[in-house]
């Protein structure tokens, strides 16, 4: 027994020597520490391995645990890594996988392998990614291909497009594109959020105001259909069914955060009362995010993430990071929320990196849990993209002389050389010769494949019919005890009718947790 318990204390001394060490005061040191996370990031990368999808991570499930939009979200929490340590080890790795999902001949992030499961979120996340390009000066493509700022508009562009952000509930964007798939009833916050946060971004870059209008109308909309309030809160979705009058109130981390740099981008775009005004927004969401999210220091993802266990999905095990990103933009673009928000940073992020024990990667494997001061046994590619988001957000206070603060994001007029097209995603305004500004003619194989799509999109909603009358979804084992758990926490205190209604909560567990996969 001796021997077991010395052999023991071996092992925990050594996993404890081998933990991530980082010292928050020196960039140098939380460098040092962001490069082995980024290296242990990219060993859950498998794109440029023979027979392996280049530019995405092991997905989509079953093939492996990722969807395709998380990928997007990869490249884009690596470009922050570049812009803020300079390290370029993986910009050709970042440029190659993000031109190679453009999908042609929009180039608006929809290519045709992932089309027909496709998100307005999956889409938006590319795009987010794109547009950090721009504004952080990453180097830009070859000029025969699509240019980072001409990818975000392409993206905002078919989002803005009335066939996409259609009047029903009175406007916003659907969770899901194709008619077909679970969740084309459902509109979401995180679609339109990152609508609004596209919209306000490319307003300040490029000084077009009908961005910012699309942006206004967004944050109103959200607003009236009730899924953001005045105090800051920012609620999942709602069914158009009900001409989206149940409102799913869970709260996820990257709804709000999204929200409030879209906020701080309008801050910064706009001048004298309205600048006033989106000030007063930028407060009001901020100070709800810490108060809901941050509420013991770390970030907690409080609709999956409990004491007592974890629901969260594969997906949500990466939303810390990016909610630790946009902060960290927010303290840049508005600067009366920077000592609050860096403070409040540090301090989960700290938390985050003493969750970096695992026996992987050299011992220093990152979990999903920031509030136990170790390891909790859930390791994966969102684990160690949210801590890299962490510590490489904090370099927002360290230049490279370390004597003043990184500079925020960039615009056309102060350094931003990515060029657009304000046609971008609509196939008009050509330009004879360039092949990515044309629309191809159909051809008998495109044909062949829209004739296979639509019997596969008839029997799909066939099947799903069949399955929701005979009350599959019911039987799914759990579903009934999620079901009573979320009806009591989010409960107003009116009793539902389930019976009366089509979409009942059984029904959104299947859609929001079950099947979700965009958060």
């Amino acid at each position: 027994m001796r021997f077991i318990s010395v052999t023991a204390s071996l092992l925990v001394a050594r996993q404890a020597r081998a933990a991530l060490r980082v010292d928050l005061n020196s960039a140098d040191s939380i460098k040092e520490a962001a490069s082995l996370v980024a290296a242990d990031l990219l060993t859950y990368y498998h794109g440029d391995e023979p027979g392996q999808t280049p530019g995405i991570l092991p997905g989509p499930p079953p093939a492996g645990d990722y969807y395709w939009w998380e990928s997007g979200a990869l490249w884009g929490t690596l470009i922050d890594y570049w812009h803020y340590t300079g390290d370029s080890t993986y910009n050709e790795l970042i440029t190659s996988s993000m031109l190679f999902h453009t999908g042609p001949p929009l180039n608006a992030y929809m290519p045709e392998n992932y089309t027909i499961s496709m998100g307005n979120d999956d889409q938006g996340f590319w795009g987010l990614s794109a547009m950090l390009a721009a504004e952080t000066g990453f180097p830009d493509p070859p000029p025969n291909k699509p240019q980072w700022l001409q990818l975000a508009q392409a993206v905002f562009h078919t989002q803005a497009d009335p066939e996409r952000h259609d009047t029903v509930c009175g406007g916003g964007l659907r969770w899901q594109i194709p008619m077909a798939n679970v969740g084309y009833d459902y509109k979401n916050s995180i679609s339109n959020g990152i609508f609004f946060n596209l919209g306000a971004r490319l307003a300040r870059y490029t000084g077009n105001e009908t961005y910012a209008q699309h942006a206004r109308e967004t944050w109103d909309w959200m607003i009236a259909v009730g899924l953001m309030t005045e105090d800051g809160d920012v609620y999942d979705g709602a069914h158009t069914g009900v001409n989206c009058t149940d409102v799913f109130k869970a709260q996820f981390s990257y709804n709000a955060a999204v929200f409030l740099q879209g906020a701080a981008f309008m801050y910064s775009f706009t001048q004298g009362e309205e600048q006033l005004l989106w000030q007063s927004r930028v407060q009001s969401l901020l100070d709800r995010t810490i108060s809901f999210f941050f509420r013991i220091g770390p970030i907690i993802e409080l609709s999956c993430e409990t004491p007592t266990a974890i629901i969260c999905k594969t997906d949500m095990l990466s939303f810390k990071g990016y909610t630790h990103r946009w902060m960290a933009s927010t303290a840049q673009l508005a600067p009366f929320t920077h000592d609050t928000i860096m403070r409040v940073l540090r301090n989960s992020t700290t938390a985050a990196v003493n969750s970096c024990q695992g026996p992987l990667h050299n011992g220093r494997a990152c979990g999903f849990r920031w509030t136990t001061g170790g390891y909790d046994g859930l390791t994966g590619a969102g684990q160690e993209m949210s801590v890299l988001a962490a510590l490489s957000s904090l370099l927002v206070d360290f230049a490279d002389d370390q004597t003043r603060r990184k500079g925020g994001p960039l615009t056309g007029e102060t350094g931003g050389t990515s060029k657009g097209d304000p046609h971008a995603g609509t196939g008009k305004g050509a330009e004879a010769g360039d092949p990515n500004k044309v629309q191809r003619e159909m051809t008998g194989g495109d044909t062949a494949g829209a004739w296979l799509l639509t019997v596969f999109t008839l029997g799909t909603m066939v099947a799903a019919f069949v399955l929701m009358g005979t009350g599959w979804f019911e039987d799914r084992e759990g579903l009934d005890a999620a079901a009573a758990k979320v009806a009591e926490n989010n409960k107003s205190g009116q009793e539902e009718e389930e019976e009366e209604r089509k979409l009942g909560v059984w029904y959104k567990i299947v859609r929001e947790v079950v099947f979700r996969h965009q958060g």
